[in-house]
């Protein structure tokens, strides 16, 4: 492997994994201060890659439309909490894994019938197109360096709020004894309501900013969300350090994986079962590493304050 692939895989698998934080910032807040398994979570990146495509053809503006698109987002979210997700809360995890899993079925439909099966696509905006040159022989596209930055500034945004802030302590304590802070006078459900609403509008700035890289379809946050449970547990429930730190270790495996282990078994099969293997048992390094992770700190590689 040359240098040059090694570093775009490299920033590609940083992007990527910014990607993931995005939407596994806002999960482990909601299953880690709230108790609540939000299986809905994933629809919700596909809601914001949808919207922005939907406020691009309608304005005509790419910048117009991504703040159109998170203002509905958070709307949806805030809506999904009122209606539905807060008559859940007190209930058990089988009745919130089905009643989110109805969601998910609901608004992939949705989508279908108000954009069709087929796949969409939205133009990368004018003023981050083209390609930088990084080195001699490397050059990147700018809107990808600027999901990386958007991606870590959205991070160092959360961590100080979730450290600093008072906001921030309240969630931090009510991820613990949420009884406590409700019996000192915190209105504990307009605290709910903050942090689902803000994880979904981060699950739909995540699909919003994925838009002009992946394509658009019915159901394509339903793998994704798979990837964003690995995350968390990773990291560990309600941990948003611990979101960033596993975020970006699967985003690097899962991308350098693919080629490396393609490389490997190169060496012991014909180039062609290795092409065949190769990204197949590299989809599977997330999982070991999950796995592991599972048995030598089952808390998490970075838990939350609180958690035993």
């Amino acid at each position: 492997m040359s240098l040059t692939l090694f570093l775009i895989l490299c920033l590609n698998g940083l992007q990527y994994g910014l990607l993931l934080f995005l939407i596994a910032a806002g999960l482990t807040l909601v299953f880690g201060v709230m108790g609540f398994i939000n299986l809905a979570h994933g629809v919700q990146y596909m809601v914001g890659a949808y919207l922005i495509f939907a406020f691009t053809a309608l304005t005509g503006n790419f910048w117009i439309a991504l703040l159109l698109s998170l203002i509905t987002a958070l709307l949806i979210g805030l809506i999904l909490e009122y209606v539905v997700f807060r008559r859940l809360y007190a209930r058990s995890h089988l009745d919130q894994v089905l009643a989110t899993f109805g969601i998910i079925i609901f608004l992939n439909e949705l989508a279908k019938v108000l954009f069709g099966p087929a796949t969409l696509s939205i133009d990368t905006p004018e003023l981050l197109s083209g390609s930088i040159q990084l080195t001699e022989q490397l050059r990147y596209p700018v809107y990808r360096l600027a999901t990386i930055g958007v991606g870590l500034v959205v991070a160092v945004g959360l961590f100080l709020t979730i450290s600093y802030t008072r906001t921030g302590m309240l969630i931090r304590a009510g991820s613990t004894t949420p009884e406590m802070v409700s019996a000192l006078g915190v209105n504990i459900k307009q605290l709910f309501q903050i942090v689902f609403g803000v994880g979904a509008m981060l699950a739909g700035f995540a699909g919003v900013i994925a838009a002009p890289i992946f394509a658009i379809e019915p159901g394509m946050g339903d793998n994704i969300l798979i990837i964003a449970f690995v995350v968390i547990i990773i990291g560990g429930v309600g941990s948003i350090g611990g979101a960033f730190v596993a975020a970006i270790l699967v985003g690097l495996i899962d991308t350098l994986g693919r080629s490396l282990m393609t490389e490997f078994l190169g060496l012991l099969f014909n180039a062609s079962m290795a092409n065949q293997i190769g990204p197949a048992l590299a989809s599977m390094l997330i999982y070991i590493l999950m796995a592991a992770i599972l048995v030598f700190r089952p808390k998490g590689l970075l838990p939350a304050k609180g958690v035993a």
